[in-house]
């Protein structure tokens, strides 16, 4: 039985000037079919409200806005990945969680055997979060929150999260040329749990808070979760095709003495 692993990608890296960052994308692509021969593979896929910004200029701040957006912007980005994944032979699915999907056994249980099944007849399964019908108070909010819960929900081996950024660094290393990258940590620590969340991206509603909240999440439930960069996908082709870490950060509960 093929390891199950997520691969959560976000708008920072799949979007660029209003626009689906094309050769990134196909990185992305290129890694995932790589990666599907080997795992069985989930993606978490932001971009919708950005990918909408190229046909709908409307303020994404305003609830009716970011719905308009990602409506327009989730065909958008869809057929992006399907002419990508098309050459590769790869058939895709769209899945569209909420919050709810999570509150309730029998949703949760109805979309875990969604992705089964589509595992199972060798689709990839690309989910996002629903955007367009829900409530404010049914979202996370950010898909680094949905993918944790994913992962935790389909029992998956490993989380990936591919950012703007390498890892997990003991300062913000845009502003400390002597920050060091954590390779492995066993807890997030509390402190940074507290700290505002700071998106880099004008389109993305994370920052490496949410991402550290992802990684407690899974870390509390004895799972684990790789933090790396989605720009240059070396790192992370390294880790998961070859078992070597150069770069990111290791999110992985406390070995057991």
């Amino acid at each position: 039985m093929k390891k199950r692993i997520v691969i959560k990608v976000g708008s920072a890296v799949l979007t660029e000037n209003n626009e689906i960052a094309r050769e990134r994308m196909l990185n992305l692509v290129h890694l995932v079919a790589d990666l599907k021969k080997r795992f069985d593979v989930i993606l978490v896929t932001s971009g919708a409200v950005a990918a909408g910004y190229s046909a709908l200029k409307l303020d994404k701040r305003k609830q009716i806005g970011k719905k308009a957006l990602a409506a327009a912007g989730q065909p958008i980005l869809m057929s992006s990945y399907k002419k990508k994944f098309d050459f590769y032979d790869i058939d895709t699915a769209q899945i569209l969680l909420t919050e709810d999907d999570f509150d309730s056994r029998r949703r949760t249980k109805m979309f875990q055997e969604l992705i089964d099944a589509h595992l199972s007849n060798d689709i990839l399964p690309i989910v996002n979060e629903n955007d367009i019908t829900s409530t404010p108070e049914q979202l996370f909010g950010d898909n680094d929150q949905l993918s944790a819960n994913v992962a935790y929900a389909t029992d998956a081996d490993l989380l990936v999260i591919l950012s703007d950024i390498e890892g997990y660094y003991d300062k913000n290393p845009r502003e400390h040329t002597d920050a060091k990258l954590y390779k492995v940590l066993y807890a997030v620590p509390e402190s940074a749990l507290q700290e505002q969340s700071t998106p880099n991206d004008p389109f993305a509603t994370g920052g490496i808070v949410t991402k550290l909240k992802a990684a407690d999440f899974l870390l509390q439930r004895g799972k684990r979760m790789f933090l790396c960069s989605g720009f240059d996908l070396t790192a992370a082709a390294q880790y998961l095709l070859h078992g070597e870490q150069t770069l990111g950060t290791l999110f992985e509960p406390e070995p057991k003495a």
